[in-house]
């Protein structure tokens, strides 16, 4: 992916808000849910990504009750120090809101289990807001005043791969580590821009675009017609070239019978939709974002458009109800976090989940008392379990020696919450991990993927039901071989 300019500083953190924001559910469609296909199990093989070495240990984890976004306050003094950067202010500060909720949920749990122990002291963790302001200069200001005078030990983010790209560049000058839960570009961890202090666990554009055609091609095996429509900057297009060769890796049957980029914040989509309608497509492709998401999906549904729509962001839960059950029943959803009946493959999780949802049922300040924050799944869940990583790294390296770290991280193999298994690519710091994709279905349906009380995420809007494993063999990310730590190494990083 090409570096995004300025011009596009404050849309991508709008991006960030949906870039995993949610719950499973999307929406898009009226198609019939898929047959003859059983949803895979929930975690990798052993021999996919190897034994875990430390995982979210649910049976440990804290009583949570006390815990509420709007109130929390985090220790103050010799203290572990995550600086979380993103935008706390302007038009994109709810991305802000969005990110550092799940990593304080986190920390919370650890500092109730006592903190960790590091250096032969056991501390606290404490998470310090960073704003932003989704402008460049801001950013580097800021995370330039977090280290040199808040003497943090971490810099996390943040939507906006170009926002990513600066607090990588300060870390690596300074020596602390970063950590990229929110930003997608393949370029931030490439040979021009790599740096032994930063670290990627989030997916990249490739990742979720060869996901999604691995999806049609080597799982559902049924629409052969697909016609893409993203929006016209690096990011619409990086989705669009990952499906692309996606598609020729896994489904060569296939055909992409239009293309299409449009400007961001349209309002009209009439155009693109009549092509589509007489393209005689069968899914649309999109990485669209509300409130192109929404306006696009509406539109298609006014205009007698059922077919699905294959995509990423269709997925915030409050659109999901202004479009209804009926609009919103067949989607597709590829999600970065979730995994396949997990409440009934991963046990254990049920507890981790309640320890959440429980606790947003009492919460009554917005924006956390909305359905944006019910579940914590989907990307919520990411960056939660994101930290979740970062600290279980730190506790095993026993140290906040960045060195000391970095080698603990590098080749590390994880456990999710949710049994999901992920693996640190030790030559360029890119997460090597499986994607699922979930079909989203009317909310008697939904149990095949909710199967605890109530047995439905959503009963207003569709949400989602059947779900399959990319596994991560599948969908390795990209690798830049000129970078010289990866030169002669496989694309797991051996």
């Amino acid at each position: 992916m090409k570096r995004i300019g300025r011009n596009v500083v404050v849309l991508l953190s709008v991006l960030g808000l949906l870039a995993f924001a949610a719950c499973g559910p999307s929406s898009a469609v009226a198609a019939k849910p898929a047959k003859a296909v059983k949803s895979a199990k929930t975690t990798e093989a052993p021999d996919e990504l190897g034994k875990p070495k430390a995982a979210v240990d649910i049976k440990k984890m804290a009583d949570m009750s006390d815990f509420d976004p709007a109130s929390w306050v985090p220790p103050k003094g010799d203290t572990i120090k995550i600086a979380y950067v993103n935008a706390f202010s302007g038009p994109g500060s709810l991305n802000g809101i969005i990110h550092i909720t799940p990593i304080m949920f986190a920390a919370h749990d650890i500092n109730k289990r006592g903190g960790i122990l590091v250096d032969g002291k056991r501390r606290m963790i404490e998470v310090i807001p960073a704003d932003h302001q989704s402008k460049p200069d801001s950013c580097k200001k800021i995370c330039e005043r977090m280290v040199l005078q808040e003497k943090v030990h971490v810099l996390m983010g943040t939507s906006g791969s170009n926002m990513m790209k600066i607090i990588n560049e300060v870390a690596n000058k300074y020596k602390v580590i970063a950590v990229n839960e929110g930003a997608l570009a393949e370029e931030l961890q490439d040979a021009t821009n790599f740096g032994r202090y930063s670290f990627m666990t989030s997916p990249t554009t490739e990742q979720i675009g060869r996901g999604m055609a691995y999806y049609y091609g080597q799982i559902r095996k049924k629409e052969k017609k697909f016609y893409i429509l993203c929006q016209d900057y690096s990011f619409g297009r990086g989705l669009a070239e990952g499906f692309k060769k996606g598609l020729k890796e896994y489904y060569p049957g296939a055909e992409i019978v239009g293309e299409d980029y449009h400007k961001l914040f349209l309002t009209d989509f009439a155009p693109y939709l009549t092509k589509i309608k007489a393209s005689s497509a069968e899914v649309i492709y999109t990485g669209d974002w509300v409130p192109d998401a929404s306006n696009l999906l509406k539109q298609a549904r006014n205009m007698g458009i059922t077919i699905p729509f294959a995509h990423l962001f269709f997925d915030e839960p409050n659109m999901l109800h202004e479009v209804g059950v009926e609009g919103t029943n067949g989607l597709v959803h590829i999600d970065v976090y979730d995994m396949p009946q997990v409440f009934k493959n991963y046990p254990d999780f049920t507890k981790f989940y309640k320890a959440w949802n429980n606790q947003w049922k009492k919460w009554k300040t917005p924006p956390y008392n909305s359905r944006l924050f019910e579940h914590g799944t989907g990307g919520i869940g990411l960056y939660g379990q994101s930290a979740y990583w970062l600290f279980s790294v730190i506790e095993r390296a026993g140290s906040l020696d960045p060195d000391k770290i970095v080698k603990v991280w590098e080749g590390d193999v994880f456990r999710y919450a949710n049994g999901k298994v992920v693996k640190m690519r030790s030559c360029d710091h890119k997460t090597i991990q499986p994607l699922s994709v979930t079909e989203y279905v009317v909310p008697a349906q939904q149990k095949a993927s909710m199967t605890i009380p109530p047995y439905y995420w959503y009963d207003k809007a569709s949400a989602a039901g059947p779900a399959w494993v990319v596994p991560a063999s599948k969908i390795l990310p990209p690798m830049d071989k000129n970078l010289d730590r990866c030169k002669g190494k496989s694309d797991w990083g051996e």
